[in-house]
């Protein structure tokens, strides 16, 4: 299923994977990125950023992630090339959650989320997702592909794979994408309506798909979409740390690290990852 990460203490087995595990899963693809590739090469820098011992593993709950038995990293899928890459994703995801675990994956470009998601709907009958981004992704297609970054959303709605998705951070919507909203049943708040201290509220299981380009640029410069007037890296700790209901799953994407500069948006997703894994920890 997976390659061993590099000097990350990966597990070479899945026999340790089991109820109330947390599966660290690098998802190295950026076949459907519309402007510039480079987010297949993230699972390998966040990790190195993350070990690199410039920080430490706390999150800020105090939880020592270094010492946590539950954190289990099953390293990067290695994938084929074409259609077929998405239906390893779904497989190898749905293959973690069938053991009890709990899915967070790292990297690839926004595609992803749509085979994830597939998985999740066979294990969750009511499930909420928190999408922070951008964009909406909500594109019916984009440059003839259906299956773009820019259409994860899309699918995901018309697939009903989720019962209600709220979508935070956004900032780039044009009037296609508003339509798709409205029929699909977003909810969108955009940054123009954003406040500090805001919190969606949700009943049910939660997964939480995270585009680093949520950030505003001065705080995350290695995506390939740059969009000013975004949050701050503070604001979606917040929204992390604030968030109620079972976290069941997560993905962080879009890291570009051909775009970084001194690793700022690699070690702002390292950031993010320990507050996640704290959260889904907390979860129970």
């Amino acid at each position: 299923m997976a390659e061993p990460g590099h000097g990350t203490g990966v597990e070479r087995s899945l026999d340790s994977i089991g109820p109330g595990t947390i599966a660290l899963l690098g998802i190295p693809f950026d076949e459907h990125s519309s402007f510039l590739n480079g987010a297949a090469l993230a699972p390998r820098q966040i990790r190195a950023v993350l070990h690199s011992g410039e920080t430490n593993l706390s999150a800020e709950s105090g939880a020592d992630l270094g010492r946590e038995s539950r954190l289990k990293d099953v390293g990067d899928l290695v994938l084929e090339r074409g259609a077929g890459a998405l239906v390893q994703i779904e497989h190898a995801v749905a293959g973690l959650l069938s053991r009890g675990a709990r899915v967070l994956s790292l990297g690839g470009d926004h595609a992803v989320t749509l085979p994830i998601l597939r998985a999740h709907a066979k294990e969750y009958d009511s499930l909420n997702i928190l999408h922070l981004d951008a964009h909406p992704d909500l594109y019916d297609e984009f440059e003839g592909d259906r299956y773009s970054h820019a259409c994860p959303f899309a699918r995901i709605m018309e697939e009903r794979l989720a019962s209600r998705l709220v979508q935070v951070g956004i900032r780039a919507m044009n009037p296609h994408q508003r339509v798709q909203a409205q029929r699909l049943g977003v909810e969108v708040v955009d940054m123009r309506h954003w406040s500090p201290g805001f919190q969606p509220r949700f009943d049910g299981p939660v997964y939480l798909s995270l585009d680093l380009d949520v950030l505003d640029p001065a705080f995350a410069p290695g995506v390939s979409h740059h969009e000013p007037g975004g949050l701050s890296t503070r604001e979606v700790i917040g929204l992390v740390q604030r968030l109620e209901g079972p976290l069941v799953g997560a993905d962080i994407v879009e890291l570009n690290p051909e775009r970084d500069v001194v690793d700022m948006t690699a070690m702002a997703a390292a950031k993010l990852l320990k507050e996640i894994v704290a959260k889904m920890l907390d979860s129970g």
